[in-house]
């Protein structure tokens, strides 16, 4: 049986007809296990719809997923927007506060969940509306919530398909119908719903699909929550749209668990926030240079440099499984010496620059072009338009507007908000400072917010200085911030160097090695900015700075002294 035809660049037309085009290759499962084709990918989706819909749900009814990544996951959101409910997702690291709140403004019909995020709805008991369904099957002992697990509900929803003799009927669904509303954890506090319709998530996906050539049946590991933007369009909706296969890591990607999963996978693409890059090239590259003083010294020539980290390369290619051709790199800036290494190591990645509010992807790639600049965000993509506001006359920074198919409806009953970003004519003010170069790279320099204002008059943009502080080995994470006119470092160590180089001695010399490592580091980083950039102190921060879901810290939450570990 066929679905209902929809037309245009709904969601629901690009699964009808990708699913009918590969309908015999492997679509969709976790890593390691065996997946399900696209034609049963679809019939599930379809089966689901029409089970929801006999449930009560209707065209324009909100409905949750709180969950972890997982084929299920994938398979409850496209049954959603085929009868033209809307998709809430939710992030799975969000507090429980966050999650009320979430919950309570949308007034969800219907809930996704999984046996990790459960506690979190107990308090809500009473008040949600709907079935609750378990997508990892979690069955409690003693309910304190009403269930039903997805195994039990789909089997039921294939069964009605099954006797049912004629093709399902579904409300017709435009392409500027609303799909999906996700709120932002961003970092500057407020969390905002933003609305995006199915024309804004597809003509994404279509876009991401322009940057480099996608064989079908291609191996896609997902290691980023689907409820971010970022995973879902880039890499749940592009791999579908071009036949490809989603392996799911169904755990925290520690460098250990990615070798053993792409071992196993030979992924061709994989998406990744900078940290997982940063992480693999503090602890696995650097150091091999590090220990070899020979190393050291070929490292300071570029030709040589170049041979040493192209050899680097291609084992860090082994690493990713052998077949790797692309690594997408967004959520946050990359460290433009990771860049560097990467670039010169010949390691097959592109960068990418987004937000929620376009769905989310503004410039990246094309892959190929030799005319990106190192440390730029590439090119516009696809249908987006991008202009600089109010640039600065002599470094040509301001902030970065765009324009395109993209981007968002607006914020979910929050006009003011929406009016602040989106114009009349449909230009949206992203808070980002940026420039493009004269070969239409855009470089985006940090957020209009977080510039700090010298008493000279001069802009310093803080994630500048903590690009360079986060190169030291020693440092996982940091921030700076203006302190009465002085810049201030907060700086997260690598708590086991640390226990490496003070091993056996005592807490006195612990503490005044720190004192001493982050002061010589002080002397040496301000030799390599310039006077109005300088750091007058470092502070040691005894704990994880709280981030974003794409790892980006939530700058509100530290100023001056409020950041004592």
């Amino acid at each position: 049986m066929n679905a209902v035809v929809e037309v245009g660049m709904t969601l629901n037309y690009v699964v009808d007809s990708t699913c009918t085009k590969y309908r015999d290759l492997y679509a969709i499962g976790m890593a390691m296990e065996e997946p399900i084709t696209y034609g049963v990918f679809h019939k599930q989706i379809l089966a689901l719809a029409l089970k929801l819909q006999k449930e009560g749900i209707r065209k324009g009814d909100h409905i949750a997923i709180l969950s972890e990544n997982s084929q299920n996951w994938g398979i409850a959101y496209l049954a959603i927007v085929r009868i033209g409910a809307i998709a809430v997702p939710i992030l799975p690291d969000l507090p429980e506060s966050d999650v009320h709140h979430i919950l309570n403004e949308m007034q969800v019909k219907a809930l996704f969940i999984t046996q990790k995020q459960i506690e979190k709805i107990y308090e809500l008991r009473n008040e949600l509306e709907g079935i609750i369904i378990t997508l990892d099957d979690y069955t409690a002992d003693i309910s304190i919530v009403s269930v039903i697990t997805f195994a039990t509900f789909l089997a039921e929803a294939i069964t009605a398909y099954d006797e049912n003799a004629e093709d399902p009927v579904f409300p017709m669904v435009g392409e500027n119908d609303l799909a999906s509303i996700l709120y932002t954890s961003g970092t500057s506090g407020y969390s905002k719903a933003v609305m995006l319709s199915h024309k804004n998530l597809t003509a994404n996906a279509y876009a991401a699909a322009d940057l480099m050539d996608i064989p079908s049946g291609s191996v896609w590991l997902s290691i980023l929550p689907m409820s971010h933007t970022y995973e879902f369009t880039c890499g749940f909706m592009l791999p579908l749209l071009c036949g490809g296969r989603i392996a799911y890591a169904g755990k925290t990607p520690t460098p250990a668990i990615l070798q053993k999963l792409c071992a196993y996978e030979k992924p061709f693409a994989i998406f990744a926030v900078p940290l997982v890059l940063e992480k693999i090239y503090k602890k696995r590259v650097m150091p091999q240079i590090e220990k070899s003083a020979v190393l050291k010294m070929m490292c300071k020539i570029g030709v040589s440099r170049k041979l040493i980290y192209r050899k680097i390369g291609k084992n860090l290619l082994k690493f990713f499984g052998g077949n790797l051709k692309l690594m997408g790199i967004g959520g946050a800036a990359l460290n433009p010496e990771v860049e560097k290494f990467l670039n010169e190591a010949k390691f097959p990645y592109l960068i990418g620059y987004g937000m929620t509010e376009s769905s989310p992807l503004i410039a990246g790639g094309p892959s190929g072009d030799t005319t990106i600049a190192i440390g730029s965000a590439g090119k516009p993509i696809s249908g987006m338009e991008i202009k600089i506001i109010d640039p600065d006359p002599s470094r040509g920074i301001g902030e970065i507007s765009i324009c395109g198919p993209s981007v968002m409806l607006g914020y979910y009953d929050d006009k003011e908000s929406t009016d602040a970003v989106l114009t009349h004519d449909g230009w949206l003010l992203t808070g980002d400072l940026g420039r493009m170069d004269k070969r239409g790279n855009l470089h985006v320099c940090g957020r209009s917010k977080n510039v700090i204002v010298m008493p000279s008059g001069e802009n310093v943009y803080p994630e500048a200085i903590e690009h360079k502080l986060n190169t030291y080995s020693w440092i996982v994470e940091s921030l700076v911030v203006d302190n009465n006119g002085q810049l201030e470092a907060w700086v997260y160590p690598d708590y086991e160097f640390i226990d490496d180089e003070t091993s056996g001695v005592s807490r006195a010399e612990r503490r005044q090695y720190m004192e001493d490592l982050m002061e010589n580091m002080r002397a040496e980083l301000n030799q390599r900015l310039s006077k109005s950039s300088r750091v007058t102190k470092v502070f040691e921060r005894r704990e994880p700075f709280i981030k974003t879901a794409t790892h980006k810290i939530k700058r509100y939450l530290y100023s001056g002294h409020a950041m004592l570990g």
